[in-house]
C-alpha cells in the first residue's frame, strides 16, 4: 500500500466570495488588441468567431457576450468596427458587449419558427462587415485539428458549412479560409492559455461554487434518497454551467451520467461532478461509513484503488509548477497508475477556462512547459469498472509567479486569503507540499473522502 493513510480531519471553512470579480472593458480591449496582433502575425486579413450555447468560450473571452438559446457570429476586419451578428433574443445583450461592436440582427441565428422573411444575403452581410475578395480569413469556433487527423488540417472546420461556404465564395480562388482556433486555444501559445489575474480571480469564484456544491452533497447524502433528491442538496444555480451536472450510483454508475430517480442504497458507489465557468469539482465515493460497509467484492477498495490514486494525485500536486513540462506530469500519473487495472483515460490534467476543457499540454512525452497565468485541472481518471468503479479528486489550480502573486494579493486580498488557507491545509493536514506558485482554487483543496457517510475521514500522506 502506498505511503498514505486515512485520518479524521474536518475540511476547514475556507470562506465563500460575496461577489464575483468582473472584468473591465480595458481587459477586453487588451484582448482584442492581442488577437489583432496574432491575426497579423499569422498572415490573416480577417477573423470570424462562431459561437453557440455549447461553444461560446472564445466569443465570451473576447467580448464578454455569450449567446443564449441562439448562435452568434463576430466578424473582425481591419479598419472596421467588429460586427456581431445574433438572433432576435440576443440582440439587446450583444449591444452591451465589452468591446465596441456593431450588433446586427441575422434571423437564421435564431430559433426555428421565428420570422426570417427579411433575412439579408449572408454574403452581403459578411462583405459589409469587412470580408473581401482575395482575403485570407481565419475562422474560430471551438476546435482545431492536426496532421494525424487530416492531410490539410487548416481546411477542416467544426463551424456550420453555410458560413464556410459563404466565406469561400467571397474570398474567391485568390483567397483562403482557414481554421484559426489555435490562435486562442493552443495549449502553449493560444491567447486563452494564459489568464490575467482578474480572470483567475473570477475563475476562483466558479471553482468555489462547484466545490461548495459538492461539499454539501457529500455531507448530507443518505441512503433512501433518490439521485434527484441528492442533487438538490447541492443548491445549484449560481453561474452558467460549463458542463451538465453529473451524479450516478450503484450499477448505473458512469462518469458522465445525469441523475435519475434511482434510490440510493447503503454500500452504493456514487460519482458526481459540477462545473461552472472557471471551475469543476468531481469526486467518487461510497455510501458507507467505513470499509466494512463495502460490498464483499469491493472490500479492498482502499488498498487496491483509493490509496494508490491519492498517492498519485498528491505527487501530481507536488510536481506541478512553472517550467514543468506536460510530459513530467503525465509520467507521474503513469508511474502510479500505469497498470492495466487502473485503465487511465483522458490526459491527467488540462487547461480549464470558460469551457471546462480548453486544451491540454499534458500528454506522454510533452515538452510543453507550464507558465504563469495558466489555470489547470487535476483530472486523473482511472476507469476501473465494477466492482471498484473509480476514484476521483478533480479540482483546479492556477500558476502565478512572484509578480502575479503580488498582483493577486494587492487586487484581490480575499481571494489571496482563501488561496493561502487552502495551501496551508494541504501542507499541514494532507502533507502535500505545494510549490510557491501553485494556487488552489477549490474549497475541496484535494480532500478525498472515500466513505461519504464519514465525510471527515480523508486521505493524507504519511
Amino acid at each position: 500500500m502506498p505511503s498514505v493513510r486515512l485520518v479524521e480531519a474536518a475540511l476547514p471553512d475556507f470562506g465563500v466570495p460575496k461577489s464575483r470579480p468582473e472584468l473591465s472593458r480595458a481587459v477586453h480591449a487588451a484582448r482584442l488588441a492581442a488577437l489583432s496582433k496574432a491575426r497579423r502575425d499569422a498572415g490573416l486579413d480577417a477573423l470570424l468567431i462562431y459561437a453557440d450555447r455549447e461553444h461560446a468560450a472564445n466569443l465570451a473571452w473576447l467580448t464578454g457576450f455569450d449567446p443564449r438559446f441562439e448562435e452568434a457570429l463576430l466578424v473582425i476586419a481591419p479598419g472596421v468596427t467588429p460586427t456581431l451578428l445574433t438572433g432576435p433574443e440576443n440582440l439587446g445583450r450583444a449591444q452591451s458587449a465589452a468591446i465596441e461592436v456593431e450588433a446586427r440582427l441575422y434571423p437564421p441565428l435564431g430559433l426555428l419558427g421565428q420570422d426570417r422573411s427579411r433575412t439579408p444575403a449572408l454574403e452581403e452581410v459578411l462583405r459589409n462587415a469587412g470580408v473581401a475578395n482575395a482575403q485570407r480569413v481565419g475562422v474560430l469556433g471551438w476546435k482545431y485539428f492536426g496532421t494525424h487527423e487530416a492531410a490539410k488540417p487548416e481546411s477542416w472546420f467544426e463551424t456550420p458549412s453555410y458560413v464556410i461556404d459563404a466565406l469561400r465564395r467571397i474570398t474567391g480562388p485568390d483567397g483562403r479560409v482557414v481554421n484559426a482556433n489555435a490562435l486562442l486555444m493552443d495549449a502553449s501559445t493560444g491567447l486563452r492559455a494564459v489568464n490575467e489575474v482578474e480572470q483567475l480571480a473570477q475563475f476562483e469564484f466558479g471553482a468555489v461554487a462547484c466545490s461548495e456544491a459538492l461539499k454539501r452533497l457529500i455531507r448530507n447524502i443518505r441512503p433512501g434518497m433518490t439521485e434527484f433528491e441528492a442533487v438538490q442538496l447541492m443548491q445549484l444555480g449560481v453561474l452558467p454551467h460549463s458542463c451538465h451536472t453529473m451524479l450516478s450510483s450503484g450499477e448505473r454508475l458512469v462518469g458522465l451520467g445525469s441523475p435519475s430517480g434511482k434510490v440510493l442504497e447503503q454500500g452504493d458507489p456514487v460519482t458526481s461532478a459540477v462545473g461552472y465557468w472557471g471551475g469543476l469539482s468531481s469526486r467518487v465515493g461510497w455510501l458507507a461509513e467505513d470499509q466494512a460497509g463495502l460490498p464483499a467484492a469491493s472490500a479492498d477498495y482502499v488498498e487496491r484503488l483509493a490509496a494508490p490514486y491519492f498517492a498519485c494525485a498528491a505527487e501530481w500536486y507536488e510536481t506541478i509548477g512553472i517550467g514543468v513540462t506536460g510530459g513530467e506530469l503525465d509520467a507521474v500519473a503513469r508511474k502510479h497508475l500505469g497498470a492495466p487495472f487502473f485503465n487511465l483515460i483522458l490526459n491527467p490534467g488540462h487547461l480549464i477556462h470558460i469551457d471546462e476543457w480548453m486544451n491540454t499540454p499534458i500528454y506522454p512525452g510533452s515538452m510543453e512547459r507550464l507558465v504563469s497565468g495558466q489555470a489547470i485541472q487535476c483530472d486523473i481518471i482511472p476507469a476501473v469498472g465494477a466492482p471498484y468503479y473509480s476514484a476521483n479528486i478533480e479540482d483546479g489550480i492556477a500558476l502565478l509567479d512572484d509578480a502575479g502573486r503580488s498582483e493577486l494579493r494587492e487586487k484581490f486580498p480575499d481571494v489571496w486569503g482563501r488561496v493561502e488557507a487552502r495551501r496551508a491545509f494541504m501542507g499541514d493536514v494532507l502533507r502535500i507540499n505545494l510549490k510557491p506558485e501553485v494556487m488552489p482554487l477549490s474549497n475541496l483543496a484535494a480532500a478525498m473522502p472515500p466513505f461519504w457517510l464519514s465525510p471527515d475521514r480523508i486521505f493524507c500522506k504519511v
